[in-house]
């Protein structure tokens, strides 16, 4: 792990929409630029925090091309492949990585709330999205997959999948997961990751995690605390989590993927924050609690775009 490619905060990109919702790209060009001086490390596209589940094909890919080209190398970008289909992972993985991907981040298959495969046709999938790649794969380990894996499988297909080294672990008991992974996997496993919003985060790096993929909205809040800890200096740390903890646990417990771009249309971020139809709009109630809960610590978006 002390040679992993990859360390630090990388939050999930908002995918930005106009109130009609068409993709709004312009907006999405200053959420980038907004997250990178916040000082993530890198960013993640076309994740379930992106909404990637509304976009079409056509629109992924012109999502991809126009946020890899303007990044411009400044920090890598993780593109989201997901699909259940062996074949079309592999051939998403493969253009994402031909427009600029750093790595990219997949899901085990799943359809809907039953449609699922087993151990061997998993290990099949993922082996088939590597041999299509060059750059490395992140396992998201998710409850929304509804898809158990174990530490000792995914340390399993870290030693037999080449391009299989990260492993972004949001399931309960997330450390205790984490800790297994690393004990079974050793130096296979590059980068073990927390994510749900960071709101394990100290317990996570405390089991070994070496990178957070949270929301988008206050980079600069978590690069405080994973600085911290990174640098031996475990109770600022923990001063600093109880300190971010109320906006932490607003939006993983009250605004999901929304919280982030209510803070950027806030700080004059974004135009719009609109989710695309059908999920719902922030209750106003909802909004106001987050952005009170955001302005006692002053986060650079409410100050970004000002």
């Amino acid at each position: 792990m002390d040679a992993a490619r990859y360390k630090g905060v990388f939050p999930v990109v908002p995918t930005t929409f106009t109130e009609s919702g068409d993709l709004d790209l312009a907006s999405q060009k200053r959420c980038v630029d907004f997250m990178i001086d916040a000082g993530s490390n890198g960013l993640c596209i076309l994740a379930n925090f992106s909404e990637q589940f509304v976009l079409s094909d056509t629109e992924r890919e012109l999502l991809t091309e126009t946020i890899c080209a303007h990044v411009a190398g400044r920090v890598p970008v993780i593109v989201t492949t997901t699909h259940f289909s062996s074949r079309l992972c592999a051939e998403r993985s493969r253009r994402a990585q031909d427009l600029g991907a750093a790595m990219v981040m997949v899901m085990p298959p799943y359809h809907g709330a039953t449609i699922r495969v087993g151990e061997p046709q998993i290990h099949e999938f993922f082996a088939r999205v590597s041999d299509a790649i060059k750059v490395p794969i992140m396992i998201q380990d998710a409850p929304v997959a509804g898809t158990p894996l174990s530490a000792a499988f995914l340390a399993r297909m870290a030693t037999e999948i080449e391009h299989v080294a990260y492993f972004k672990i949001e399931t309960a008991g997330a450390a205790s997961k984490l800790r297994e992974l690393i004990r079974l996997g050793g130096d296979a496993i590059e980068g073990p990751w927390d994510g749900e919003e960071a709101i394990t985060l100290i317990p996570d790096l405390d089991a070994g995690a070496t990178g957070a993929m949270t929301g988008g909205g206050y980079p600069d809040g978590i690069r405080e605390i994973v600085d911290a800890y990174g640098a031996g200096r475990r109770a600022q740390a923990c001063d600093l989590y109880q300190r971010w903890l109320p906006l932490i646990n607003y939006e993983n417990r009250q605004c999901g993927l929304l919280a982030c771009k209510a803070l950027m249309k806030e700080g004059g971020v974004i135009e719009c924050e609109a989710p695309r139809h059908p999920l719902p709009a922030l209750h106003p109630a909802t909004r106001a609690g987050l952005i009170e809960t955001a302005r006692r610590l002053d986060p650079l978006v409410l100050r970004w775009g000002r």
